[in-house]
């Protein structure tokens, strides 16, 4: 039977407060997004790997906050000023034209009292910053950082995965899963599209010598 034509559609992602999984891997995090009173300055930086669940945090925080929610590699330096609180995603993609922008808007919310939101794999300290006021006050940044996985995070995030793409493995499917996926919420996110992929262009259920062998034919650094 020829394979049928896979197309990337949409996914039905969910980013409630509710659909967001908490363990000893992100329950500061968790805690400190439905709290802002207790950001000193008013600030804080969401740290993590990628997949990790800063962007579900960043909503979740956005729908409480009324904040707006801006992609650092879009900002440039006639972008206008936020007049309430802003979450600037992906913070380490900064650009140096962007870097004025910033280092204004942490000025006036610090006057004013916005709150601000950066979400970014790397520490603020870290990022590679040129105007060296900016990167004085982004080393002060309260962090909260998402590590990777524990086994019950892991298994939240896999089923969550599934769940978005309106995927159903076999619970033997599952298990198999759990026990040889990288602890790495990339690779899980990685593995689940390929998943997603393969089942609906060769038509085939997720069961376990199905996941078994997609497995085995993914590329060592796409796992």
């Amino acid at each position: 039977m020829a394979s049928q034509l896979a197309f990337d559609l949409p996914t039905n992602v969910r980013l409630g407060l509710a659909d967001f999984f908490v363990s000893d891997a992100n329950v500061l995090a968790y805690a400190l997004i439905q709290d802002p009173q207790r950001w000193p300055g008013n600030k804080l930086a969401l740290i993590g790997p990628a997949g990790s669940g800063k962007t579900h945090l960043a909503r979740v925080f956005a729908a409480q906050t009324a904040a707006t929610i801006m992609n650092a590699k879009d900002v440039r330096a006639d972008t206008g000023l936020p007049d309430g609180n802003v979450i600037l995603e992906d913070g380490d993609a900064l650009r140096e034209e962007g870097e004025e922008w910033l280092f204004h808007v942490y000025n006036a919310f610090s006057r004013d009292g916005f709150t601000l939101l950066l979400t970014s794999r790397l520490p603020p300290a870290r990022w590679d910053i040129t105007l060296p006021d900016l990167a004085s006050r982004l080393s002060t940044i309260t962090s909260a950082t998402i590590k990777n996985p524990d086994d019950p995070l892991l298994t939240a995030v896999l089923l969550k995965h599934f769940a978005d793409r309106q995927l159903t493995p076999t619970p033997n499917a599952m298990a198999f899963l759990i026990k040889h996926l990288p602890r790495s919420f990339d690779a899980v996110r990685n593995i689940v599209e390929t998943l997603d992929h393969q089942a609906l262009a060769k038509s085939k259920p997720l069961t376990r010598s199905f996941v078994c062998t997609v497995l085995d034919n993914m590329p060592p650094d796409e796992e």
